[in-house]
C-alpha cells in the first residue's frame, strides 16, 4: 500500500488506517466476534494498512483488550494509536470528559497494560475538558512523552484555537475527525490548518459511519447499535441522504469501483497529511476499503463529489 507520513517527522504508515471501534463496541455489538476481529488487524497488517486506531473509551476498555491481543506477536508492524479523555459509565454508559493531569497519567498507566506494550506510539486526546484548561492536559500528555511511555500526541474533535494552546505546550502530530463526504466541516480551517503545519489528519468515519456504502438501510441497527438512537439515521434523514449514496454510486459505476472505495479516496484526495481509518470486522470489507488507496479520483470526479449537498439530520 501507499504511505504517508504521520505528522512532520514522524514513522510512515499505510495510507489507509484502521479504526477498531466497532469491533466491540458502538455498532452491534450482539455481533462481536473477538476471533473474527483478531483476523481482521493481522490482514490488514499483511496490507500495509499500518495505523491501528482504538480507545480506552470503547468497551469501555475491552477493545484496547482486543487490539492487544491481535499485536501480541506482531507489534513492530503497527504503529499503535489509542486516546484517553473521554470516560464511560459501564453500568449506565453516560460519557464524560475528563482532561485532569492525574487522570492522563493513571490512564496511560492503564492503557500500557491492556494493549500489553511498553510505549504508545500515538497518544490521543479524545475530547478536550473544557473545566481543564487545555494547557494543563497537554502538559501531562507531554510528560508521557518524555518519560518515554509515549512518542508522540495528536487530539481529536479540536478547533483551530485549540490546536495552537496545545502547540505552544508541545507538538501535536496529529488531529483526528470526523470527516466523510456527508460530514465536511473540517475542511473549512482545521484541515487547511494541518495542512499548513504539516500535521496529519486522521479522519474517522470516512464511509459516514457505513452509510457511503449503499447497503445501510433503516432496519439494519439493532438496540446496542448507536445508529439507530443517531438523528442523521432516522428514516427521514435516511430518506433525504439517499442522493449523496446515489450520487456516489454513479461515480464508483463510472469507475467500476465500490461507493466506499470512492468515499474513502475522497477523503485522500483532501490532501497528502489525510489517512482515513475506516473501521470494519469483516475482512472483505477490510480488502476492499484498502484498494481505496490505488483508486484516482479525476479533477472531474471530485467537482462532481465537491457539488453535493450537505446531509440531512445532526451527527450526534
Amino acid at each position: 500500500m501507499k504511505q504517508r507520513t504521520l505528522g512532520p517527522d514522524g514513522p510512515p504508515v499505510g495510507a489507509i488506517g484502521l479504526g477498531c471501534m466497532g469491533m466491540s463496541w458502538a455498532y452491534g455489538e450482539d455481533e462481536r466476534d473477538d476471533a473474527q476481529s483478531i483476523a481482521v488487524i493481522h490482514r490488514a497488517l499483511e496490507l500495509g494498512v499500518t495505523l491501528i486506531d482504538t480507545a480506552d473509551a470503547y468497551g469501555p476498555f475491552i477493545n484496547e483488550e482486543l487490539v492487544g491481543r491481535a499485536l501480541a506477536d506482531r507489534r513492530e508492524q503497527a504503529v499503535l494509536a489509542t486516546k484517553c479523555g473521554l470516560v464511560v459509565d459501564p453500568a449506565t454508559g453516560q460519557m464524560g470528559r475528563d482532561g485532569r493531569p492525574g487522570h492522563v497519567r493513571e490512564a496511560c498507566e492503564k492503557s500500557l497494560l491492556r494493549l500489553g506494550v511498553e510505549v504508545i506510539d500515538l497518544y490521543q486526546l479524545h475530547r478536550v475538558d473544557e473545566a481543564v484548561p487545555v494547557e494543563e492536559t497537554w502538559g501531562a500528555m507531554a510528560e508521557l512523552v518524555q518519560s518515554g511511555k509515549v512518542r508522540a500526541l495528536g487530539m481529536s474533535e479540536v478547533g483551530v484555537a485549540e490546536l495552537e494552546r496545545a502547540m505552544a505546550v508541545h507538538p501535536v502530530v496529529s488531529v483526528q475527525s470526523e470527516l466523510s463526504l456527508w460530514t465536511r466541516d473540517p475542511l473549512d480551517e482545521v484541515l487547511p490548518w494541518c495542512i499548513e503545519h504539516r500535521i496529519s489528519f486522521i479522519p474517522f468515519s470516512p464511509l459516514g459511519r457505513g452509510f457511503l456504502t449503499g447497503t445501510v438501510t433503516a432496519d439494519s441497527f439493532g438496540d446496542r447499535d448507536f445508529r439507530s438512537r443517531n438523528p442523521r439515521f432516522a428514516a427521514e434523514a435516511m430518506a433525504a441522504n439517499q442522493a449523496i449514496v446515489e450520487a456516489v454510486r454513479a461515480v464508483a459505476d463510472r469507475l467500476g469501483a465500490t461507493a466506499a472505495q470512492v468515499a474513502i479516496a475522497w477523503t485522500l484526495a483532501q490532501g497528502e497529511q489525510v489517512i482515513p481509518i475506516p473501521g470494519t470486522k469483516k475482512l472483505r470489507y477490510l480488502e476492499e476499503n484498502a484498494a481505496a488507496a490505488d483508486l484516482r479520483l479525476s479533477a472531474e470526479d471530485l467537482a462532481e463529489l465537491d457539488r453535493l449537498p450537505e446531509a440531512a439530520g445532526s451527527r450526534y
